[in-house]
Order: C-alpha cells, then sequence, then structure tokens
C-alpha cells in the first residue's frame, strides 16, 4: 500500500515535469502525429513519456542506445495510453532494441494439431510469458515517420502489451464494464473472421491479413490501422473503428493526416 502510493505520488511527479527541450524536438522531428495532437494531449502524452522512460529498461542489441532511441520508442507507445488510466504497461520490464530486423527460430502452432519449426524475420516480438519487448529501430523509426501507412511496429507490439494487462493473450484488453466485453466480443470476433474469410477474395486491403492469423494479432493490426488510417477504417469497418474509440478514448480522425481518395 505504502509501496503503491510513493508510485503513485513519482509518477505524477514525473508527468508534471517539463520534458527536456531535446526530447520535444526528437518527437516533434521523428514522429509527426505528435505535432497534429492539442496542446493539452501534447502535454499529457510528454508527462506519459516522463514516467515510461524513467521506469523501463531500454538494451541493444549490436546498437547504441540514445535519447533519440529511447524518446522515438515511448512517445509511439504512450500514444496508447492518452485519456486512460494506465499502469504505464505493468508486465513490461525491458525493451529490446535491434538496428533492423532478425531472424528468430521458434516453433509455433499452424492448425490441426501441427506445429512446424523454423526461423521467422521479424521486426518485433512480446509473449505474455516475458517481460521484454523487441523492437527493430529502423521500422519503429519509420512507423514513427509515416503516421499514414498504416504500418507501426510499436504500436502493434505495444497493443499486445495491453492485451496481457487482464493476465491473458486473447486479443481482448482490460475492458470496464461488461457491456463492454460483450460489445467488444460481438464486434471484433465477427470482423476477424470477417477478414480471416474474405482472404483473398473480397479482402479491402486496409486491415493487414497477419490479423487473420489469430484475435490476438487482429486486435494489434487492428490498433496499428486505428491510429494511423482512422477515416479508412471509420469508412469500411465502422463498429471495429468505435470499439478501438471506446476503448483508447480517442478518435484519431479528428487529428490523422491520412488523405482518403
Amino acid at each position: 500500500m505504502v509501496l503503491g502510493l510513493f508510485s503513485n505520488k513519482k509518477r505524477q511527479r514525473l508527468r508534471d515535469q517539463p520534458a527536456p527541450d531535446t526530447w520535444v524536438r526528437i518527437i516533434s522531428r521523428n514522429f509527426p502525429l505528435f505535432n497534429r495532437l492539442s496542446p493539452e494531449d501534447r502535454a499529457e502524452l510528454l508527462g506519459h513519456v516522463n514516467v515510461f522512460i524513467d521506469e523501463k529498461y531500454f538494451e541493444g542489441v549490436g546498437i547504441d542506445i540514445d535519447d533519440e532511441i529511447r524518446v522515438t520508442i515511448a512517445a509511439q507507445a504512450c500514444m496508447l495510453l492518452l485519456h486512460r488510466d494506465t499502469d504505464y504497461y505493468p508486465n513490461l520490464t525491458t525493451v529490446l532494441v535491434y538496428p533492423t530486423g532478425y531472424t528468430a527460430h521458434e516453433s509455433r502452432y499452424v492448425g490441426g494439431g501441427v506445429w512446424e519449426e523454423g526461423p521467422e524475420d521479424r521486426i518485433g516480438h512480446t509473449a505474455h510469458n516475458l517481460r521484454a519487448l523487441v523492437i527493430a529501430w529502423d521500422a519503429a523509426l519509420h512507423g514513427a515517420s509515416d503516421p499514414a501507412d498504416g504500418v507501426n511496429v510499436v504500436f502493434h507490439e505495444f497493443a499486445h502489451q495491453l492485451d496481457f494487462e487482464n493476465r491473458s493473450a486473447d486479443g481482448t484488453p482490460d475492458l470496464e464494464t461488461r457491456a463492454d466485453y460483450r460489445s467488444w466480443s460481438e464486434i471484433m470476433t465477427r470482423e476477424f473472421h470477417r477478414l480471416r474469410n474474405s482472404i483473398p477474395y473480397e479482402y479491402d486491403g486496409l486491415i493487414d491479413v497477419y490479423g487473420a492469423q489469430n484475435p490476438i494479432e487482429f486486435f494489434a493490426v487492428a490498433t496499428e490501422t486505428f491510429f494511423e488510417r482512422p477515416r479508412a477504417l471509420q469508412e469500411k469497418h465502422p463498429e471495429v473503428y468505435a470499439v478501438l474509440s471506446n476503448f483508447f478514448r480517442q478518435d484519431p480522425v479528428t487529428y490523422s493526416s491520412e488523405i482518403i481518395a
């Protein structure tokens, strides 16, 4: 109880503390979505970045960690926390940063009682039973710099972390009410199966087909689309947009740079 009170006071102090000017310049340059936020949201985001960098350990694998790496990744991760009560990704301790994509060897379930073992190229990874999250720096920087291409590995991997907060990995984050859970289950399950069944015949090309693997990946890629292509998501999948807007307490259409032809 005392430890929790101390932690909350420290976090509030960090949120109230101005971010270093160098950090603000890095975020403004590398993450242009930041510049489209309201002054209030920019201030809230910077406060979250202060806490995130204080609490999470960054470790480089073949790359030296500096403020540009920390702040660019932290700003994107903290976009998912705006307007909500947050415990700052409590299952995460360490952010491992590779300079570029890497190959992992693993066993993975492919269905029908069959497991497949072999290499897999990755630009990011996290799991429910880990305290770490892996990010390729070049992919994180690219995702930050183009806020409307629908691809953002930091949003994707940290959506997984949000999924883990209710002590499971099932594509459903920690929601507030039973009604929220019912709505989420009905809409996201239906849209997941709609994506899976539409490939390759009626696929609209918006939500990444990677999300057809399972509900866990569907939530992660839908989060990427929600923040980066909100206008298209609202137009083509309005119910998905609505449940994500309710969860994230945000309406990215209001600050999107997306252009709909």
